[in-house]
């Protein structure tokens, strides 16, 4: 399960934000990452839930924003919004798609603090 580490580093990042900013509490974290990054919405909060108790980001809610799975067709030259990785374009069916998004890294976006 390598969201207990994504939650480690995520508690990392909030401590070194403390260190510079000294705040009282964290009340929410919007998050990003690709739908094909194999992150799980799920596993994640629990992770973060048991990494957090006793520290200041305890309680805090996890927003998550999945980037979608963009393919890009060299034959019509569109990005092409999909549900999952697949060989041919849903726009002109032609054989010739490169992986464009949705693999994105998880990211920290916003830091909801008191």
């Amino acid at each position: 399960m390598h969201e207990l580490s994504l939650a480690r580093s995520i508690m990392d990042i909030i401590e070194e934000y403390d260190l510079r900013h000294h705040f009282k509490k964290v009340n929410s974290l919007k998050l990003s990452f690709g739908k094909l990054s194999s992150v799980e919405p799920s596993a994640l909060e629990f992770a973060f839930e048991v990494l957090s108790k006793g520290t200041k980001a305890e309680g805090a809610s996890l927003e998550f924003e999945v980037l979608p799975v963009i393919l890009y067709c060299t034959v019509c030259g569109e990005n092409v919004s999909a549900e999952h990785y697949q060989a041919t374009c849903p726009l002109c069916e032609g054989g010739e798609v490169c992986l464009a998004g949705g693999t994105e890294e998880l990211k920290l976006l916003e830091l909801d603090v008191d």
